[in-house]
């Protein structure tokens, strides 16, 4: 493969989690609402944004590491060694996370969503619509 890859933050995160000791590793596991604060350069991308809307944030997980290849799943030493595309450890080689959350309310470049299990600080790569049933379209 070749070529460069370029990924910009267009925001971070701002949570009370503020360790990976502190995170649950699944949202529906007791992750806290949290704010996304987005760059002034994408402003107008979050124009049509409201709450109740479901989206799906992804987000780049600094602090994994990522010459990570297999995992204990759940850290669970008694199970075996798993290859990281099978689960949803942070740690891999590329460390994007995907949380599905309902934004509870906006402001301005701010939006405060709910069950988000990723660290204070996290950069916000990009922000997709949950699609619903395809006559919703």
């Amino acid at each position: 493969m070749t070529g460069d890859l370029v990924l910009r933050p267009i925001g971070r995160v701002e949570s009370s989690l503020a360790t990976r000791a502190e995170a649950p590793r699944q949202a529906d596991e007791g992750a806290p609402d949290a704010w996304v604060v987005f760059d002034e350069s994408v402003r107008v991308a979050l124009q049509d944004l409201a709450p109740g809307d479901e989206l799906i944030l992804i987000s780049w997980f600094d602090r994994a590491d990522r010459d990570v290849l297999t995992v204990h799943p759940r850290g669970d030493l008694s199970r075996p060694a798993t290859g990281v595309f099978s689960t949803r450890s942070p740690d891999r080689p590329n460390p994007l996370g995907l949380h599905r959350v309902t934004i509870l309310a906006t402001d301005g470049l701010r939006l405060h969503v709910d069950h988000l299990e990723a660290l204070d600080g996290t950069p916000v790569v990009d922000v997709k619509p949950v699609l619903g049933d395809i006559s919703e379209r």
